[in-house]
């Protein structure tokens, strides 16, 4: 694990570029990924020698308790296009530091690097058959999800997919399913939060990768009372962040492309539908070009419309004012999504308030979320099933407990 790492470093710059390549991720962010994951392998490859088994002390004493944490054995995971080496090194390290040996299917949109990355594990020295990397689009993934031999499974991807493969998973041999799926994550800011911070994380920093990250914060929900110089500040952002759009493979570039034609048209369809009802929602963008899709503000759209309600996966913000804690996470929490949130805010004591009552898998306090190794990733509601990725949880994921029970005679008094 650790031999991979250094090779992952060594060709960072070459598995940034074939990234690039395949789904118009800027080059820029792409570089951040690829510099990324060798950390992650270091990261687990720590855990191999430090996962011991529990001795349970209390009861009779004539029995002696104790317990193993044993590996599946075979266990594979399906990720998205959307930062495939990210998921390729956050599904695999952690199995592979617990015993496990692993198959990996990345989406077909985005498999150059993952492929890549086969010629460094034979290169590190992984034995033959301990890491699978299979090609493929939704016929393979389903038959990895309904393989009686493979004992554990990981998929990010949609919610609909994700449903699909559970499915599969029962109706064969009950594999254990972490599923890790879309957000529509809200961004609560308060009439005391640092203005340019959060003008900063809701235009920047949610416009990266085009929006295009399960965890960006798609709903803006602002203080009355500041409502409209954040509006007029967000619009002023996002008409200067457009003009950075182009070639991903140029350094110069922030906005690349949509992943492909289809998404396009879902996000222009779905900004076209919300326009119809309501003719004043597109403060800003809605328009597109080829696959590049214009940085789109919708102010106040229909609670139950289509543009609120679901994921867009794009550059597509949604912003509505609220007047009392209460509000906002009543707003917030009305989706049937739970992976990620934010709250900008100077008050500490709300903001953590405000994180026992959101009901998201992870919280961020005055900055967007962005997912780490070392912490637990998932989400609540159907934006997860429970079970997580990253730190610690990760490695016990994939690890079933045993009980050992030894039985002494009774002692002869």
């Amino acid at each position: 694990m650790l031999a991979l790492a250094d090779l992952l470093d060594a060709h960072g710059a070459e598995l940034a570029a074939l990234e690039s390549r395949a789904i118009g991720l800027p080059i820029t962010m792409a570089r951040g990924i690829a510099g990324f994951v060798g950390t992650i392998w270091r990261y687990y490859a720590g855990f191999c020698d430090k996962l011991p088994g529990d001795f349970v002390p209390e009861g009779d004493d004539r029995v002696y308790k104790i317990v193993r944490h044993d590996p599946f054995g075979v266990c594979a995971g399906i990720g998205a296009w959307n930062a495939s080496l990210f998921f390729f090194s956050m599904k695999i390290a952690p199995a592979v530091a617990a015993g496990n040996t692993f198959i990996f299917k990345s989406s077909e949109k985005s498999p150059l690097g993952s492929l890549q990355i086969g010629e460094m594990i034979v290169k590190a020295g992984f034995p033959p058959g301990v890491i699978n990397i299979l090609n493929g689009d939704g016929k393979t993934g389903a038959l990895l999800a309904s393989h009686v031999d493979i004992g554990r499974l990981s998929f990010t991807g949609s919610v609909e997919t994700g449903k699909k493969i559970q499915v599969a998973a029962t109706q064969s041999n009950l594999k254990r399913v972490t599923l890790e799926l879309g957000g529509k994550s809200p961004s609560i800011i308060f009439e005391d939060a640092d203005l340019d911070n959060a003008l900063l994380h809701s235009s920047q920093s949610f416009l990266v990768h085009s929006g295009q990250i399960c965890v960006a914060a798609s709903r803006v929900l602002v203080h009355k009372s500041i409502v409209d110089n954040f509006v007029a500040g967000l619009k002023a952002r996002f008409e200067a962040l457009a003009g950075a759009s182009g070639d991903p493979s140029q350094d110069s570039t922030f906005l690349g492309p949509v992943v492909d034609a289809g998404q396009k048209d879902r996000i222009v369809s779905l900004v076209g539908k919300t326009q119809s009802r309501s003719p004043s929602v597109v403060l800003t963008g809605g328009e597109a070009n080829k696959n590049f899709v214009t940085p789109t503000i919708l102010l106040n759209p229909p609670l139950d419309s289509a543009a609120w309600r679901e994921e867009i996966f794009g550059p597509v913000v949604c912003v509505r004012s609220f007047e009392s804690e209460e509000e906002a996470i009543s707003l917030s929490n009305g989706t049937t999504f739970g992976l990620s949130s934010c709250v900008f805010t100077q008050d500490i004591p709300r903001a953590l308030r405000l994180a026992k009552r959101l009901q998201a898998g992870a919280v961020a306090i005055n900055a967007n979320h962005q997912p780490d190794y070392d912490l637990p990733l998932g989400g609540w509601k159907q934006s997860g099933n429970g079970s997580y990725e990253g730190g610690r949880a990760a490695v016990l994921s994939y690890l079933q407990a045993k009980a050992v029970l030894i039985n002494f005679p009774a002692a002869k008094l």
